[in-house]
This record gives structure tokens, C-alpha cells and sequence, in this order.
């Protein structure tokens, strides 16, 4: 197959600006950078790059929205009309928003569209939690009554990470919108095209200028300005565990509260007692889709020894028969990774996969796609657990398999990364999944399921994939504040200290 002409989306934005206090702006110093699309690598437009002062400016924005605007003092039912509104223009956009993803990052269109959906439910879901929270109050005899109140927590700072954009960054903004909160948006600055759509679909919802603001920029200068700013108490940031560490520690010059959802290397367990086949099935699909680009992706895929050769057999023969191909293409089951320098990152982590195990399938560019970011899913086998391509992280379509005897082996290999974001089991013994499903240090495991998550639940890491949880009431604590008030409905009785006679 020839090389293909990549066709741009029609009206494609080449001025991609910020969007500060309802209006869209430049940088103050006039500073953009660069975009390209991951197929040609070819620049289609340039993107404001903003800095400390244009941080500055939407800060100050989002303060003023917050102190004297009406979005913090409306009642749970007037905001959750609004975010319903929002779901409503996202889901009118999303041919367009799955069309601008697909040509922005490379995901396969057939994907994108599924974001497109599930950020239009963030909205949705979060409208309904918030009518239906409910505030606790404490009797305490005849004499006081306690009650805690929810409070938002002022202005949040959202910093969001190039895979699944758009859906990443409704997962931020739902939550501290619905709590409240004026926002500050920093997408990555190698995916920002899909968020250009956000300004529109707010003020058609009727969202207050100043409550939602967007800043491009680069993640050093233009986010390392957010985390930094002191009028800024709330951080969420998703991304690598590096960056998250830099995080924490400037946050916590100012004694920020931050949820960080930080990187993983997640391991699928499977036993010999398996449904085999639908094991083969969530192994492929957890660390294939979206282009093997997420954090919960079954990176390591740890098989019983009695079924080892056999499974290795089938993740090879699957591998090889994924239909890898230009991201727009329906039929496209992996597309193109994100950026030459991921692209490069991802190609020597398989070099090294070479010399530290065997390789089974992939590990080189299709032969029918002669340029672009593209690689065939790539899979290893025997894979040592202090091999780097177990140990690190590499963000792209390339797992590694390693056998075990015993199930206390098998806990010991899923627990031997610094990482603890996921991880699936596959056993027809239940007994033995909630066994190992709470030996797992992980902040969520499947049993007998590949990533199906309900919005109600807590996501999250421990170890190095990240601090806090987010999900359901999760989000809602971290955007708000509690605080207590205590009433006196009797007479209590007071030490008179002091008093004579």
C-alpha cells in the first residue's frame, strides 16, 4: 500500500489563542508555538504559548468570577441545568470533536468517537450528583446540633495530558465546575486542537465569562506558572510521575491540594484456570487501544506457566493481525502515536526489548506505512521482572509477557514496579481473584474484565501513579471545602474561669 494523502479536517483552526474572561486572547508577549498532526508531522497552525503573565491574567479572571460573580452562589439545580447544556453541545459536536482528536493525536477514529460520547456523560453524571448530594448534621443530645457544610474551594487549575484529550479534560472540568470552582485549562500543547471547541460550547451553555478560561502553552512555562500561582488552591494534574513529583513540591510552597493521576505499568494476571480466549481478547485490547497510550494500559501480561507458550502463541498471532493505518480509516484499529519524539521514545524502548527478551511479534513500522509515527503492536515474551521495558513505562503499543508457577508469584511480579495505577486478574476462581485483587498494589483492579469503569467509582493510583482519587463524590470532595458548624439549641454549660464569689 502506497502512501496516503492525509485530508484535513474542513475550517481547520491555524490560530489556536486562549481564551481568558469569556474573550479569546494572544499571548501578552505575542509568543506561539508550533502544532503538527501525527501522520505527516507536518505544522498545520500555531498555538499561543503562554506564560506567567497570561496565567496572571486568566487567574485573575477566574478570582473575580469567584468572589463577585453569581456561578459559586447558584444552587445545585441552576448549575446542573448548565452542565446538562454542556453535554448537550458536546454531543452536538461529536462527529467534529472525534474528527479534530483523530487527525490531532492519531487516535483511531472509531475511538475517538467513543471519547466524544463519554465527555459529553462526564457532564451529564456530574449534573446529577450535585442535586443529589447531601450535606450531615449531628444531634448531640438536647443541647447542640453539627452540621457540615460543602463549600467550593475557590479557583482550580487543570492540567491535562495529549491522550484522549477531550475526555480528559471534561473529567476535570465537570467535577470542578459542577462544585463551583472557576477553572484554568492548560491542555497539553501537543493536542490543544480539540479544546478549541470548549470556549463556544460554554458560552452557549451560559457559563458566566471568567468561570471557564483556557491558556496554552508549554507544560514548564505556562503550567509551572498555574501550579506555582498562590490564588490558585486546587491542582489536578494527569500525566507522567516526573512531572507530578515537580508538582508536589511547588504546590506545596503554598499548601495547594493536588490530585494527581501519574503513570503506570499495569499488569494483567492471567491463571491456567482462565477463559482463555476472552483473556487473549482484554490483553490485546488493554495495551493496543488508543495506541497503547494510556495509563491504565496491561503493559505486563504475567501467564501462568501450564498456558504460558500457548498465550504467547495467541498475543503474537493477535498482534500481528491488528489493522494498524491511517487514523481516520474506520477499519484503523491502532493509528499513529503522537509526536516524532514520542515515536522515538517508544522505538528505543523497543530496541531495548530486543536485547533484554524475545520478540514475538511487531517491533518495526508497518511495511505499508512508509512515513509518519506509525508502529505494528509489538509484544515480547520471557520478559525478566528487572528488565527495563517491565520496570518503566513506555506509553505506546508494546507489552511484554513473563511466566509464573505459583500464585504468590504472581502477586510478587504484578507488586515489582515503583508503579500502582491497575491491574487485571483472569481466574474462573473467584475465590482466588479477590484474593489477589487485594494483594495487588494497585489503586483499582478488574476481575475478569478489561478497563470498564463506572463514574461512580474512586479512580486513582498509589505508589508512584499518583496522590488522591477522583470519581463520583471523589471529585466533588477535592474541588470543595468542608467545614463544620456547631449550634447551640440548649443551655451549655461554660467553665466560669475568672469569675469570683
Amino acid at each position: 500500500m502506497a502512501e496516503q494523502a492525509v485530508p484535513r479536517p474542513v475550517d481547520l483552526p491555524s490560530d489556536l489563542r486562549h481564551f481568558i474572561d469569556g474573550k479569546p486572547a494572544s499571548s501578552v508577549d505575542g509568543a506561539t508555538f508550533p502544532v503538527a498532526d501525527p501522520v505527516t508531522n507536518e505544522v498545520y497552525g500555531r498555538v499561543a504559548a503562554g506564560d506567567a503573565a497570561d496565567i496572571d491574567l486568566a487567574v485573575a479572571a477566574a478570582k473575580r468570577a469567584f468572589t463577585d460573580g453569581p456561578w459559586p452562589r447558584l444552587t445545585a439545580r441552576e448549575r446542573a441545568k448548565i452542565l446538562n447544556k454542556i453535554a448537550d453541545g458536546i454531543e452536538v459536536r461529536a462527529e467534529r470533536l472525534a474528527e479534530l482528536e483523530t487527525f490531532d493525536t492519531g487516535l483511531p477514529i472509531t475511538q475517538a468517537r467513543g471519547q466524544a460520547h463519554r465527555a459529553a456523560e462526564n457532564f451529564r453524571y456530574f449534573a446529577d450528583v450535585i442535586v443529589a448530594l447531601h450535606e450531615e448534621a449531628y444531634i448531640v443530645g438536647d443541647k447542640q446540633v453539627n452540621y457540615a457544610i460543602r463549600q467550593p474551594a475557590g479557583v482550580a487549575g487543570l492540567i491535562t495530558p495529549w491522550n484522549t484529550p477531550f475526555m480528559l479534560e471534561t473529567w476535570k472540568l465537570a467535577p470542578s465546575l459542577a462544585s463551583g470552582c472557576t477553572v484554568i485549562l492548560k491542555p497539553a500543547e501537543w493536542s490543544p486542537l480539540s479544546a478549541s471547541l470548549l470556549p463556544e460550547i460554554m458560552a452557549e451553555a451560559g457559563v458566566p465569562d471568567g468561570v471557564f478560561n483556557l491558556v496554552h502553552g508549554i507544560g514548564e512555562q505556562a503550567g509551572a506558572a498555574l501550579v506555582a500561582h498562590p490564588d490558585v488552591p486546587r491542582i489536578s494534574f494527569t500525566g507522567e510521575s516526573g512531572t507530578g513529583q515537580i508538582i508536589m513540591r511547588t504546590s506545596a510552597e503554598n499548601l495547594k491540594e493536588v490530585s494527581m493521576e501519574l503513570g503506570g505499568k499495569s499488569p494483567c494476571v492471567v491463571f491456567a484456570d482462565a477463559d482463555f480466549d476472552r483473556a487473549v481478547d482484554a490483553a490485546v485490547f488493554g495495551v493496543f487501544s488508543l495506541n497503547g497510550e494510556r495509563c491504565t494500559a496491561s503493559s505486563r501480561v504475567l501467564v501462568q506457566r501450564e498456558i504460558y507458550d500457548r498465550f504467547v502463541e495467541a498475543l503474537a498471532a493477535r498482534a500481528a493481525a491488528v489493522k494498524v493505518g491511517m487514523p481516520a480509516d474506520a477499519d484503523t484499529e491502532v493509528g499513529a502515536l503522537i509526536h516524532p519524539e514520542h515515536y522515538a521514545r517508544v522505538l528505543e524502548y523497543v530496541e531495548i526489548g530486543k536485547r533484554e527478551a524475545r520478540l514475538v511479534a511487531g517491533g518495526d513500522r508497518p511495511a505499508h506505512l512508509t512515513s509518519g509515527n506509525f508502529l505494528q503492536p509489538t509484544v515480547f515474551a520471557d520478559v525478566r521482572p528487572d528488565a527495563r521495558i517491565f520496570q518503566e513505562e513506555i506509553f505506546g503499543p508494546v507489552v511484554g509477557v513473563t511466566p509464573f508457577d505459583t500464585e504468590e508469584e504472581a502477586i510478587e511480579l504484578a507488586n515489582a514496579t515503583k508503579y500502582g495505577l491497575a491491574g487485571y486478574v483472569w481466574t474462573k476462581d473467584l475465590q482466588r481473584g479477590h484474593r489477589v485483587a487485594r494483594a495487588v498494589q494497585s489503586g483499582m483492579v478488574w476481575i475478569n474484565s478489561h478497563n470498564v469503569r463506572d463514574l461512580r467509582t474512586p479512580f486513582g493510583g498509589i505508589k508512584a501513579s499518583g496522590v488522591g482519587q477522583e470519581g463520583g463524590v471523589h471529585s466533588i470532595d477535592f474541588y470543595s471545602d468542608v467545614r463544620a458548624i456547631h449550634v447551640a439549641v440548649g443551655d451549655l454549660h461554660t467553665p466560669q474561669f475568672g469569675k469570683q464569689g
